[in-house]
C-alpha cells in the first residue's frame, strides 16, 4: 500500500483516516514490452492537497503521470480518478473534471493563447463564442498574465509566461484535480518561486487538489503536503519530516544531499 504515517523503525508506517482519496492506484503495473516500469504499486491523493511526485532518472515519473490521466495503458490493476475507473466506459466524464498541464506546455504554435484556451471549453462545453472568450480572460488573469496575453502566440511568450499560459489551459474547465508535469523546469529561481505561489494560491482559492511531478526540491518544501517517492518500481508516500526519516539510500542522497540541504535553509 501507499505509505504515509509517523516513522517507525526507519519505516513509514500506513494510517488512513477516512479523508477523501480522489485518485487511487491499486496494484498497478506499468510496461513496455519486456521492461516493467511500476509493479504493485498503491498510491492515494486526498482532496485539496498537493502531492509532489519524485524518483531517480528511470523510475518513471511522467510515464506514471501519462497513464494516471490514460495516455498509456496499464498492464494490471486499477485506476479511479474522482471515483471513476480510468478504464471503465464512464472514463469520458472525467475530461471535464481533471487539468493536464504538461512540462512543454503544449500549446499549439499557430493559435493565439486565448484560443488555446478555448480548445477544451469548445470540445466539453459547447457554449457560445463571446462567452467562451471571456472565460479565456478570466482564466488568462487568473494565473497572472496580462490581459493582452490572450492575442498573443506561444512564440511571442517567455518561457515562463508560456507556463502560466499552459496552466491557464488546464483550468479551462473548472477542473477538481489538477495533473502538472514538471512546472517549474526550465524556470530561473526567481520565477520558479513565483509560480510556487501561485500554484499554492490556486490549490487554496479554488480548492484543487494537485499532483505534481517535479525534481524541484524547492517546491517539494514550499508547496507539497505530502512527497511521493517512486523506489523500486513502487511508491513510498509522506510527509516532508518522514521523508527525511526515512532509511532508503536514494531517499537520503536526494534529501539530505547538497541541494537538499540548501533547500531546507531556504
Amino acid at each position: 500500500m501507499a505509505l504515509t504515517a509517523l516513522v517507525e523503525g526507519g519505516q513509514l508506517v500506513d494510517h488512513r483516516d477516512g479523508r477523501d482519496a480522489v485518485l487511487k492506484l491499486r496494484d498497478v503495473r506499468t510496461q513496455f514490452g519486456d521492461t516493467v516500469i511500476h509493479n504493485k504499486l498503491d498510491f492515494d491523493v486526498y482532496r485539496g492537497e498537493i502531492v509532489g511526485l519524485v524518483g531517480g532518472s528511470g523510475t518513471g515519473k511522467s510515464v506514471l503521470l501519462r497513464t494516471i490521466i490514460g495516455l498509456n495503458e496499464i498492464r494490471k490493476g486499477t485506476i479511479e480518478v474522482l471515483g471513476i475507473d480510468t478504464r471503465g466506459k464512464d472514463r469520458q466524464k472525467l475530461y471535464s473534471r481533471t487539468g493536464v498541464q504538461f512540462q512543454d506546455g503544449a500549446l499549439f504554435s499557430s493559435l493565439s493563447v486565448a484560443e488555446n484556451i478555448i480548445v477544451p471549453i469548445r470540445e466539453h462545453a459547447k457554449l457560445e463564442e463571446g462567452l467562451m472568450r471571456e472565460i479565456a480572460a478570466l482564466k488568462i488573469a487568473l494565473v497572472g498574465l496580462p490581459p493582452d496575453t490572450g492575442r498573443k502566440k506561444p512564440s511571442e511568450l517567455s518561457g515562463g509566461m508560456r507556463k502560466r499560459a499552459s496552466l491557464a489551459r488546464a483550468l479551462a474547465l473548472d477542473p477538481e484535480i489538477l495533473f502538472l508535469d514538471e512546472p517549474t523546469a526550465g524556470l530561473d529561481p526567481i520565477g520558479a518561486a513565483h509560480y510556487d505561489e501561485l500554484v499554492k494560491s490556486l490549490r487554496d482559492t479554488l480548492g484543487l487538489t494537485i499532483l505534481m511531478v517535479t525534481h524541484d526540491l524547492d517546491s517539494l518544501y514550499a508547496v507539497c503536503d505530502r512527497i511521493a517517492v517512486l523506489l523500486d518500481k513502487r511508491v513510498v508516500v509522506g510527509t516532508m519530516a518522514e521523508m527525511l526519516e526515512y532509511d532508503h539510500p536514494w531517499v537520503r542522497e536526494y534529501f539530505h544531499g547538497p541541494r537538499g540541504r540548501a533547500a531546507k535553509q531556504e
